[in-house]
């Protein structure tokens, strides 16, 4: 049964609003996910998911299925007349880095990006909710009451917090009355056009016609006979319209009289928009994904912004409802729109470039595959913590592989995957430390790792580090305790002082201790939530 009174309603079913749900059901937090279209997304749009994403991915148990419905990058093919040119499309700097088990960007459609988010969303019992469009919003002290029209009639929901992943068009972000400050530029149009081709196009590159004001491109969708047309219209033409009049206008862009559609199964006209919104939250309302920044669709990094922006705050959005600080849920804002503010400045730089032609602005490198993006500065990275020789709280935790008692490799992103944190001790001192640390009984657990500190307790997992690959990765020279966020990044870093400067850093992410009082009657630190709640042990 449709749950009427979730503790977090979120409105729009794509890949960011689906990510959301996933990471908050399996944290046990009841959610309701609706969408206004009538079925799940059929086109191929966000076709490019990067390193960084493919993380997230393998974390929320999606990545198999998103590896079997794409595959690598063709290389590219810029069309100057008779001569096809090739052109490295990708320059990774990650191949051959253990700490990067993803280093390449990976192409799929987004409609089976989808399917493999709403398939995994299902296993864990939770089904978008189809045809259901938000009309209103009216905000409580502790509630949000969203007004909802379906094809049943009218229903109200009831939740603690709303999130609006229902994109560009935000219905969400308009009823909250949050600015949208950027420009769009109505002249400025593209055709996207998925559909079979006749006349030899090969499959083994994505191809280019660089014509100023009227560039074409045609990218081959993996494991299908289809290709994606992006057509740049001038800004006095009309679309054109089913399959000869899009052939025609192919032919003409491209010279190739052979090239022909057919089988067209989605079209849509792109406008390019540079938006960033005001703000991310409004109260118990946030915003994630193309609700809150739209960019130009050069760099391939709408998606993949929008789903570390709901993998930032499904995480937090559960410590806070298992009565964690409520101030953790003002550091989603703080963490991620600075991210989007410069996704968009390089985004729209190489959409500037690509319509001068230039060669660079047609290559993907790190700054895109999102693997550097940090939250050093940040409200949860005071200047007074500490660090090693090569990483800062606030870094992603790098991948590593270490051994098991038996000799048997264990790769960290294996530990980490899931919704917990990770605690990560290296050596005697810092495992002894490790051991004194508390951790409350809510919200979300614990995972406690020695490495080349051998412990017998029945909650800690002892690791071997004798070829140095986590002790180099994470530029250790001495016994280091290091926590590791739900989200992969890194929480605290302690070296000297290990366990206070622990506990004093994790405050701020978990819910108070309960504890003996002095006539070891159990008492509770009182939260700061403004109601509390007992369904599943949550406030």
């Amino acid at each position: 049964m449709t749950n009427p009174n979730p503790d977090v309603l979120i409105v729009g079913a794509g890949p960011v609003g689906t990510a959301l749900a996933i990471d908050l059901t399996r944290r046990g937090v009841p959610v309701r996910i609706i969408d206004k279209a009538e079925h799940g997304f059929t086109g191929s749009r966000a076709k490019g998911v990067q390193p960084r994403t493919l993380e997230v991915f393998d974390d929320l148990g999606v990545l198999d299925d998103i590896h079997r419905g794409g595959s690598p990058y063709p290389s590219m093919g810029i069309h100057l007349g008779p001569f096809t040119v090739p052109l490295r499309l990708l320059r990774s700097p990650h191949v051959g880095d253990a700490t990067v088990p993803h280093p390449r960007p990976w192409l799929i459609p987004q409609f089976r990006t989808d399917r493999a988010l709403h398939d995994r969303l299902h296993a864990l019992g939770v089904d978008v909710d189809y045809h259901h469009e938000l009309s209103e919003l009216t905000e409580t002290s502790d509630a949000v009451h969203a007004t909802i029209n379906t094809p049943e009639g009218t229903e109200v929901i009831t939740a603690r917090y709303v999130v609006g992943a229902d994109g560009g068009a935000s219905v969400v972000r308009n009823q909250a009355g949050i600015g949208f400050t950027g420009s769009t530029d109505e002249a400025d149009r593209i055709l996207i056009v998925d559909a079979d081709v006749t006349g030899h196009l090969s499959r083994k590159r994505w191809h280019v016609w660089p014509r100023r004001g009227g560039m074409v491109g045609a990218c081959p969708l993996p494991h299908s006979t289809q290709f994606q047309w992006m057509i740049k219209l001038a800004p006095h033409d009309e679309p054109p319209v089913g399959e000869d009049e899009i052939t025609a206008c192919i032919r003409a862009r491209t010279g190739n009289k052979h090239l022909a559609v057919h089988h067209i199964s989605w079209t849509s006209v792109f406008r390019p928009n540079i938006r960033l919104a005001q703000t991310y939250r409004r109260g118990r309302v946030f915003l994630a994904g193309d609700a809150a920044h739209v960019h130009t669709p050069a760099g391939g990094q709408g998606l993949n912004t929008g789903v570390q922006d709901a993998y930032n705050l499904g995480w937090k959005l559960g410590q806070v409802l298992a009565g964690a600080p409520p101030g953790l849920l003002d550091t989603y804002e703080t963490e991620r729109r600075p991210i989007a503010a410069a996704v968009l400045g390089l985004s729209t730089k190489k959409y500037t470039g690509m319509a001068k032609l230039s060669p660079s602005s047609f290559t993907r490198g790190k700054d895109e595959q999102q693997i550097t993006l940090n939250y050093r500065g940040g409200p949860l990275t005071p200047g007074t913590a500490q660090h090693t020789t090569t990483l800062h709280v606030g870094d992603r935790a790098p991948d590593a592989t270490l051994h098991d008692s038996d000799g048997s490799p264990v790769r960290l992103f294996g530990l980490y995957r899931g919704p917990h944190f990770t605690a990560l001790a290296a050596g005697p001192h810092a495992a002894q430390e490790l051991g004194k640390l508390a951790w409350p009984d809510g919200g979300a657990r614990l995972h406690r790792v020695t490495v080349n500190a051998p412990d017998d307790s029945p909650d800690v997992r002892s690791l071997n580090d004798a070829a140095g690959t986590f002790r180099k990765a994470y530029g250790i020279n001495a016994d280091a305790l290091l926590i590791i966020r739900p989200d992969g990044y890194i929480a605290s870093i302690a070296t000297h002082d290990i366990l206070a400067a622990t506990t004093a850093a994790v405050t701020a992410l978990a819910p108070p201790i309960e504890r003996a009082d002095t006539n070891d009657e159990a008492r509770t630190f009182t939260s700061q939530l403004p109601t509390k709640r007992t369904r599943g042990g949550r406030q």
